[in-house]
């Protein structure tokens, strides 16, 4: 029912506030979910901590005064059930036998719930889809920084700016209900937002859902659709082409992940339901939002920072991997043979565990084999014994570069990795100038060609274009010539790739680079002097 009167307030929105069934985004939220989820999340809609903020619609008791309500309800195709345990035994019983979604979907909207769903079922619906599709978000990692408390000049006329304290080990205490209303403060006035705090159910971190609406109303009004509340159909069509978008459908929804004991969280890409809006707007409020976080963390005398990570990924497991509270934080690579938490092993200690190169042996020790009954019926020929030392040296030199990480089925892929490189070129003193003017030449046409082509730069050309200002000044006064090479690397898992191309020798292991390991946890940076470090400087 609609709220009688409706002001503009700074009251996040309730989880009790319904949504008409009819809504296309609450169509489009339900119709993500497969049956066998549809019929899950209905049984914990059902549930009895659940119930007073997803009740269903449901039978009520014979009497004169709603006797001919209960006859037109004999009459529905989805007659309402006289209780909430006979409505789970009802779902109990979809949920045993076969059928089509669309059963399911019509009995949640046109049935049970045809009076409305509240923003709480939406999100539980919403953390569903994401359980179901763990890689349907985009995840960036942001760590939590201390910082100094400012200090007066002697003249005590301004203070200084805050600067990180990079000595203190200090963690902000979490407290959800208190962080939530600091966050609100933080939020604009002319936009609403529901929370929601829901234990993840594989991983050790806590997920807020928050949704967000261009309204400044927290009642039903600010959820409406205009199409929804008239009875004439030309009305409604002249209201839908005026107004194609409503204050629902132009929503926008995104995480935040606080991981267990780890001063790291993981905010996700903001994501609408309706049409795509511009990406100034969706950045504009990612930006509101990073600004805010720190400040709801703070306390007096005690406050904080967050600093990008360059790690981006769409995978929460490699997230906890890469920026987590377990050993494998700074254990990529070859140096994850210290990470196995079960060993204990140090590489400080004074006796060294054994490298996994030395396992197998170098690769030098193959040789001809023995004299036996059936080497000597088939010869090997040399071309042979050379390939399969060549194999097996390069499997080997994989195994102690990339140790125990990159593995095809471990489940932590990067999807992209996104690399420029500051290097000067390796020339001759005599060749620099002659280089240098046909570097420029092309760096010129290929500037010129960047503005024929238009369009909006992406945000990770935009990272690496910065990573190139910021060496520009120092190429002219060296005089050095640096070619502009930007690698980029797509796939399911970025690193595995590389470590099979290492084992089937495509890729030289031994004089391949640190970086292209994956030890160094970034998926955006900048080679310098054959070392890499984090976009915005990430402390690597």
């Amino acid at each position: 029912m609609m709220a009688r009167l409706s002001i503009p307030t700074t009251a996040r929105l309730p989880s009790s506030l319904r949504v008409d069934p009819a809504s296309p985004a609450v169509t489009k939220v339900l119709n993500r979910l497969s049956r066998a989820s549809l019929i899950s999340i209905a049984l914990d809609w059902l549930d009895e901590k659940n119930a007073s903020l997803a009740t269903p619609y449901l039978r009520r008791d014979h009497d004169e005064e709603d006797e001919g309500e209960d006859d037109d309800d004999d009459g529905d195709f989805y007659p309402p059930a006289r209780s909430l345990a006979a409505l789970q035994e009802l779902y109990t019983q979809l949920q045993a036998r076969k059928g089509s979604k669309r059963e399911v979907l019509d009995r949640i909207t046109e049935g049970d719930w045809r009076h409305g769903l509240s923003l709480y079922q939406l999100a539980m619906a919403d953390l569903q889809y994401l359980y179901d599709h763990p890689t349907s978000q985009q995840w960036s990692a942001y760590r939590i920084l201390p910082l100094k408390p400012p200090s007066r000049d002697a003249d005590g006329d301004e203070d200084e700016p805050a600067t990180v304290d990079s000595e203190s080990l200090v963690i902000p205490r979490f407290h959800p209900s208190t962080f939530l209303k600091t966050l609100q403060a933080q939020v604009l006035p002319d936009v609403k937002a529901h929370y929601n705090f829901d234990r993840h159910k594989g991983l050790p971190l806590l997920l807020l859902r928050i949704f967000i609406t261009d309204s400044p109303y927290n009642t039903s009004l600010g959820l409406q659709n205009p199409t929804a509340t008239t009875n004439n159909a030309a009305t409604a069509a002249a209201a839908a082409a005026s107004s194609s978008l409503t204050t629902f459908d132009t929503s926008r929804t995104f995480y935040i992940a606080f991981p267990d004991a780890s001063p790291h969280i993981y905010i996700s890409k903001p994501q609408t339901l309706g049409p795509a809006q511009g990406p100034g707007e969706s950045k504009s409020l990612r930006n509101l939002i990073v600004e805010g976080i720190p400040k709801a963390l703070s306390r007096p005398r005690q406050r904080f920072t967050l600093k990008s990570t360059s790690l981006s990924t769409r995978n929460l497991a490699e997230m906890l991997d890469r920026r987590g509270a377990a050993r494998t934080n700074s254990a990529g690579g070859g140096w994850s043979i210290y990470a196995d938490e079960k060993k204990k092993e140090s590489p400080l200690d004074t006796v060294l565990p054994s490298p996994p190169l030395s396992e197998g042996g170098d690769g030098d020790d193959i040789g001809p084999p023995r004299a036996t009954a059936q080497s000597v019926k088939m010869a090997v020929s040399p071309a042979t014994l050379r390939d399969e030392r060549a194999t097996k040296r390069a499997r080997l030199v994989a195994q102690a570069r990339f140790g125990d990480s990159a593995r095809v089925d471990d489940g932590k892929g990067v999807e992209r990795v996104d690399i420029v490189l500051e290097d000067p070129f390796p020339t001759d003193s005599d060749d620099e100038d002659m280089l240098r003017e046909e570097g420029d030449g092309d760096e010129g046409d290929e500037q010129q060609a960047r503005l024929r082509k238009g369009g909006r730069r992406s945000n990770v050309e935009a990272a690496l274009e910065q990573e190139e200002e910021a060496v520009r000044d120092e190429d002219a006064q060296s005089g050095a010539w640096r070619p502009n090479i930007r690698l980029t690397f797509h796939g399911s898992h970025v690193f595995a790739g590389i470590r099979q191309l290492v084992e089937h020798g495509i890729i030289d292991g031994e004089r391949m680079p640190g970086w292209m390991t994956g030890e160094e946890g970034v998926t955006i940076g900048a080679v310098r002097h054959g070392r890499i470090r984090g976009h915005k400087g990430s402390g690597i």
